[in-house]
């Protein structure tokens, strides 16, 4: 049984900043989360109980779990550069 995937409102705008073949890919690896929402390549971000990042090229998807509910939230798509400002 998979994950349910949602997004905040803000991701739709990260995911238009994206170069197509980048969007495509980061959608790719988005999907996958669903199956498997703890991938090895997945890390835990430092402060926070439930957020992880998941690496896609240059790009960072910054997303938390509820086991409870069976739901992965998407919080932000962003550069490498950029991701962790506001978090």
């Amino acid at each position: 049984m998979g994950y349910r995937l949602t997004y905040k409102a803000s991701v739709k705008k990260d995911l238009r900043k994206l170069a197509v073949t980048a969007r495509r890919a980061v959608v790719r690896r988005i999907l996958i989360l669903a199956e498997e929402p703890r991938p090895t390549s997945a890390t835990k971000l430092q402060g926070s109980d439930d957020l992880y990042r998941i690496r896609q090229g240059d790009y960072r998807i910054v997303y938390s779990i509820n086991d409870q509910i069976v739901t992965i939230e998407i919080i932000k798509i962003g550069h490498r550069k950029d991701v962790y400002r506001q978090h």
